[in-house]
């Protein structure tokens, strides 16, 4: 009896362990949805405020009445005395050949320049002197860079900037003047009515002779050799060390023995775009 119990546990066991291998040693655990991390806040796109609009900026053109005489064109020979010191390559063949010019000063160089403005008066006849302003800023009324030089900015430094140059010129016993280039040569159109109603007239050109004083003496004299009848021409008498001074002088040479008439634009009717002489 003792051996039938026995053996029916066994089986019992045996039974019991064969079906514990067919079941999983441990459920699987039920699929829990993750956490989510904070959140972080999505940070607001803040839009740059919007950029003034850059003026719109003319560099005008002037022009002088035509000689209409063959062989004998009529050329406005204007000069910007900027910064620095006196070109005297130039100045010394303006004096020496007799050929008039308009030499548009800034308050800074005739500060500095106190020789040169003695041979500009002993000189009258040559020489017309005109204003170029308190400090070469460009004579644009509203903020922008111009060659890198920042403008006036606004109405108020527009007019500081004409009437300091012509002050200037004043303090050092030069005529009043009647002319204004600014800086550049570039301007606003609402600029160019602040200046004209000062009672200026605005300078431009239709020949820029030496660009800015940066060229080379070769091209600087092929340039203004090329001047015709009713030409005004731009250069710089204010950068002695720049080769474009000495093509300047040779080109004054050439011009001359071409049969060239020299004028100031105080001598000669002419015409300006964008109403800078209206």
């Amino acid at each position: 009896m003792n051996r039938i119990l026995l053996a029916s546990a066994f089986l019992l066991v045996s039974i019991s362990a064969a079906f514990a291998d067919e079941i999983p040693s441990a459920l699987p655990a039920p699929a829990v949805s993750p956490v989510p991390a904070a959140v972080s806040p999505v940070p607001a796109v803040i839009s740059p405020a919007p950029k003034a609009p850059a003026p719109k900026l003319v560099e005008p053109r002037l022009h002088i009445a035509r000689s209409n005489i063959a062989g004998h064109a009529r050329v406005a020979l204007t000069f910007d005395a900027c910064m620095g010191q006196a070109d005297e390559r130039i100045l010394s063949t303006l004096v020496r050949e007799r050929i008039p010019a308009t030499i548009f000063v800034t308050a800074r160089w005739l500060k500095r320049n106190p020789a040169a403005v003695a041979v500009f008066l002993q000189n009258p006849d040559l020489f017309e002197l005109e204003n170029h302003g308190q400090n070469h800023i460009p004579a644009v009324d509203t903020p922008a860079l111009i060659y890198g030089i920042a403008s006036a900015g606004s109405p108020q430094a527009v007019r500081q900037e004409v009437e300091g140059g012509a002050a200037a010129m004043v303090a050092a016993g030069l005529p009043a003047p009647h002319w204004f280039r600014g800086s550049t040569a570039k301007y606003d159109f609402s600029a160019i009515g602040e200046i004209r109603a000062m009672g200026y007239r605005i300078a431009g050109y239709s020949v820029n002779g030496d660009g800015g004083s940066l060229l080379g003496a070769g091209i600087t004299e092929k340039r203004i050799a090329s001047a015709k009848d009713g030409d005004v021409v731009i250069s710089h008498i204010n950068q002695p060390t720049h080769a474009a001074g000495e093509g300047v002088a040779k080109a004054l040479v050439d011009l001359k023995a071409k049969g060239t008439q020299f004028v100031r634009l105080g001598d000669v009717e002419d015409t300006g775009d964008d109403k800078t002489t209206e």
